[in-house]
């Protein structure tokens, strides 16, 4: 029964971690193009986006981060011979990378809490993208169990990501004839 119990916290955990990982960087989109709005403008808006970002990365990304990793260090801990899985192998590859991901958007964060804007709300949009990669690779191996067959829904989110891309481009065409959009 501790298995199940241990299961759901680590998902629950994973869960909360994606959201705080998919909202933040749409916080940072904000926060960039708050920055180079007039006064007062720029100074009530990037004051607020600060303390939105700050309570979102401290209060649910970062708790959720530890313990989603801690739950599946439990559950490793109950079934070691998941270790022995080639699908656990590249499994452990993707979360390295999401924590890898993790990490340079703290980076980002602490950038934009400090008022150094280093990169444009574009490559924020594109940014947001990372995490879902990851977040499909990851859900195809954990559910077929294969190191292999995640490549099918890997290629398919960079369809995905191609047609995302695609939509960036027309969503700045439109902004750029109405700022307003």
């Amino acid at each position: 029964m501790t298995y199940y119990y241990v299961k759901s916290l680590h998902l629950i955990f994973v869960i909360t971690w994606f959201a705080g990982l998919f909202y933040i960087p749409r916080l940072f989109v904000y926060q960039i193009e708050a920055f180079h709005k007039p006064s007062p403008e720029k100074e009530i808006l990037g004051k607020q986006l600060k303390l939105m970002a700050k309570r979102l990365w401290y209060i649910i990304t970062w708790p959720s981060a530890i313990l989603a990793t801690l739950f599946a260090v439990w559950l490793l801990i109950i079934n070691p011979f998941w270790l022995q899985q080639g699908w656990m192998h590249v499994k452990l590859f993707f979360v390295l990378l999401l924590i890898i991901y993790h990490l340079k958007t703290h980076q980002f964060f602490k950038q934009l809490q400090n008022d150094v804007v280093k990169k444009s709300s574009n490559f924020m949009r594109i940014w947001n993208e990372g995490a879902t990669f990851i977040l499909f690779a990851v859900v195809f191996l954990v559910i077929l169990k294969s190191a292999l067959d995640w490549v099918f829904g890997v290629v398919g989110i960079i369809v995905l990501g191609v047609l995302i891309m695609l939509g960036f481009k027309l969503y700045k065409n439109i902004r750029e004839k109405n700022p307003e959009a």
